[in-house]
């Protein structure tokens, strides 16, 4: 279903769709986890203004520690190279939870759903580059939250809406046009545990 979903929405610009490595044959899930494997739209190198749609690493080992780089922080930067949309359908942000006299002392965080109003997915911006251990891998670019994240977390990931689908893969567009807050009412936000 997203495959399609994904071709229909490029065919409204008039962009080809190309799949280099054959069209990812993944199953819809819930979440996913850092080093999982996850869907990247990227610009073509086939030269005709087309994109590729790839299936990646989301994360790559951090310098000189083990801690993966999942999310990179976007401010005074302009990403030359490496510029990708990782498709979603929603985000999840953590907080802890408000205590309770009866509750045990150690209780799991408050999880919250952000997805995109009105849309079945979108894209976040996203940053790739290739890691010796780990081969080619992405992470989430991030920036100050906007007023949907602001109660929630003290960054935010950057969700595009689709009027800038290629305007962030075109690395002549200045990053800093594109990476900013979501307006507010740009998220919706439901509790999920």
């Amino acid at each position: 279903m997203l495959l399609d979903d994904l071709r229909a929405k490029f065919s409204e610009l008039r962009i080809p769709v190309h799949f280099p490595e054959g069209a990812p044959n993944r199953e819809p899930r819930d979440d996913i986890r850092i080093t999982d494997t996850g869907t990247i739209v990227r610009a073509s190198a086939e030269g005709d203004q087309g994109v590729e749609l790839v299936a990646r690493r989301w994360s790559w080992p951090g310098p000189g520690s083990a801690k993966p780089v999942y999310n990179f922080r976007s401010e005074g930067r302009e990403f030359p190279v490496g510029r990708c949309l990782i498709i979603a359908d929603g985000f999840y942000e953590f907080t802890t939870p408000a205590p309770a006299d009866d509750a045990p002392k150690k209780r799991l965080k408050d999880k919250w759903l952000f997805t995109m109003r009105g849309e079945p997915f979108f894209a976040i911006a996203g940053y790739c580059r290739t890691d010796t251990p780990v081969g080619e891998a992405f992470t989430m670019l991030t920036t100050e939250p906007g007023p949907d994240v602001s109660p929630y977390h003290s960054r935010q990931i950057v969700p595009l809406a689709f009027k800038d689908w290629m305007a962030w893969l075109n690395p002549a567009v200045p990053a800093s046009e594109l990476l900013r807050p979501s307006p507010a009412g740009t998220l919706e936000v439901v509790q999920v545990r």
